[in-house]
């Protein structure tokens, strides 16, 4: 397809400069057929106002043609025991280069997990600590606060009592001053 694609553009590059040059030496009206080459035939269409039209026809491509387009390619050269070898071993150290770029990215990956994990029991233990001996000042402020509000109730108890007791005598007294 590509090789009549590229002859197809060669014909045309012809046929535009060789209808240019007939029309300009012979003006009177040719054949329908204008020109017959080997693998098309061009037919003019009709005459435009604005220039030629033709329609190309492609023939199918002989057995002949096939022949002189083929290419032919390079021929193989013959591969040696040792150059099979030295490809097997490359192919061999590259599968150990990227086993060992995998592992290597593995361990990379248990490592940053492990520095996470001790991470986190490390915040876990700290938050522990801190929480425990946030309780425990916590507590202790509350057995201090219980003492002193159990001594102020003694206290108050205390001077109750004494004021009862005042009250009582400065009762008894009147009573011996009334008799």
């Amino acid at each position: 397809m590509a090789k009549t694609a590229i002859a197809y553009k060669e014909k045309m590059k012809e046929i535009s400069v060789l209808s240019l040059i007939c029309s300009c030496l012979y003006p009177e009206s040719r054949k329908n057929i204008m020109g017959d080459f080997e693998d098309m035939d061009i037919k003019p269409i009709n005459k435009r106002a604005s220039g030629q039209a033709f329609e190309v026809i492609l023939k199918p491509p002989s057995p002949v043609s096939d022949a002189a387009h083929c290419i032919t390619s390079p021929p193989k050269r013959d591969i040696s025991l040792e150059d099979i070898q030295k490809k097997l071993e490359a192919a061999e150290d590259r599968r150990r280069s990227q086993e060992a770029q995998v592992l290597r990215a593995l361990a990379e990956k248990r490592e940053h997990e492990r520095e996470v994990l001790l991470k986190a029991m490390e915040e876990n233990s700290n938050f522990s600590r801190m929480a425990e001996e946030k309780l425990q000042m916590k507590m202790e402020q509350i057995e201090e606060n219980r003492q002193a509000f159990l001594l102020a109730m003694m206290e108050r108890l205390q001077e109750k009592e004494k004021h009862a007791q005042e009250v009582r005598k400065n009762k008894e007294l009147r009573e011996e001053v009334t008799e």
